[in-house]
């Protein structure tokens, strides 16, 4: 088996050096934001999810509640299920609202009774794929796309769906050989979550594309962050399904990135809340979380924090059909048990070690 270098550090996006206004918190810290009144209250979020992303919202809604404070804690997919799983077997707290985009963890962790049910007049205007148990709720509808460098990528190379993408690499191998990335499912929760949806979505066409990914020697990384970062530098040419929010954030800071939504179909993560039975401000999640799936909250989300939205225009300047919520390739991640199956320890090991195994075992070159 050839070694495959890991792309920049998996520090997520304190790497990215796209602009100053970009640069991202390092998972694991936590951020304070003081209430603007005298501090009545202290609201703890732990989250996967960036807090550039987050902050427009925590700000707007402390507008709403200005003698509320909020400390958000900055993790990525996999260490806060670990640490959440370990909280709520013990009985511990961690926090008061958990967020994520690695939907199947958050299902695991309501399965195993980590979750309190909240049910009001904002949760019920979830949509169905979007609300499990009222325990876990979907607030965002980002789009896993391809990403690449159009100082590298010529207009005539652009994939558009995963055929287009494998049969580029085959064409072309010599020049993007060592340049295409894509999530490391071994230590990224949401990568494993895209990669297991789209074996299941289309099992021969990304058993394709994960064997002409090997042939060019893809690069992967635990997170969004550091492929970017490696596509804005030139280091990697293009990239296999990326968050859209993200991507689309950097895109705007960096004009040579440029996002494209796959047309074969396209997979929609909707990032994920719960409030933990351990919470010790139960009223104050149930009170953000309300924000989080309100019409203000929803509106803000779409301006300033995830960009995508289930109603409404695609972003200026994205690749893609002018709307996605009502066409027939997006294929939303249904937030429900079916998730079980990609958190059963057995099955995982075996799409993992599986997936290694085409992904990073390079074939050898055809004479």
């Amino acid at each position: 088996m050839k070694p495959r270098h890991l792309l920049a550090s998996c520090l997520g996006f304190a790497t990215l050096v796209f602009a100053p206004t970009l640069a991202m918190a390092v998972e694991g810290t936590t951020k304070l934001f003081p209430a603007a009144h005298a501090e009545m209250a202290r609201l703890s979020i732990h989250g996967a999810a960036d807090l550039r992303a987050m902050e427009p919202l925590i700000r707007d809604f402390q507008e709403t509640a200005p003698d509320i404070a909020i400390e958000y804690s900055d993790y990525v997919t996999n260490e806060l299920h670990q640490k959440a799983s370990a909280a709520c077997e013990q009985n511990m707290p961690l926090g008061d609202l958990w967020l994520s985009s690695s939907l199947d963890q958050l299902v695991s962790l309501a399965n195993n009774g980590c979750a309190s049910a909240y049910n009001s007049s904002e949760t019920a205007q979830v949509p169905k794929w979007a609300n499990w148990r009222d325990e876990v709720f979907g607030f965002t509808f980002e789009p896993a796309v391809f990403v690449y460098n159009a100082r590298y990528v010529p207009p005539g190379d652009v994939p558009r769906t995963r055929a287009e993408f494998a049969d580029l690499l085959r064409r072309r191998l010599d020049y993007y050989e060592g340049r295409v990335g894509t999530f490391d499912i071994r230590t990224s929760g949401v990568g494993y979550l895209l990669a297991f949806s789209d074996a299941r979505q289309a099992t021969a066409t990304y058993g394709r594309l994960l064997e002409s990914m090997s042939r060019a020697d893809v690069k992967v990384s635990c997170c969004t962050g550091s492929i970017l970062q490696e596509i804005a530098s030139g280091r990697i040419y293009l990239a296999y399904n990326m968050i859209g929010s993200y991507s689309y954030a950097a895109a705007k800071a960096d004009p040579d990135l440029k996002v494209v939504i796959p047309r074969d179909y396209t997979l929609i993560l909707s990032r994920g809340v719960l409030i933990p039975k351990t919470s010790q401000r139960p009223d104050l999640a149930r009170r953000f979380l309300d924000y989080l799936l309100s019409k203000r909250g929803q509106d803000v989300a779409r301006r300033k924090a995830f960009f995508f939205a289930e109603k409404g225009s695609i972003p200026e300047g994205v690749d893609g059909p002018s709307t996605l919520g009502e066409l027939s390739f997006v294929q939303p991640i249904r937030i429900g048990p079916a998730l079980l199956a990609a958190q059963d320890e057995a099955q995982r090991r075996r799409f993992i070690d599986d997936w290694s195994h085409s992904m990073l075992s390079r074939p050898a070159s055809s004479p």
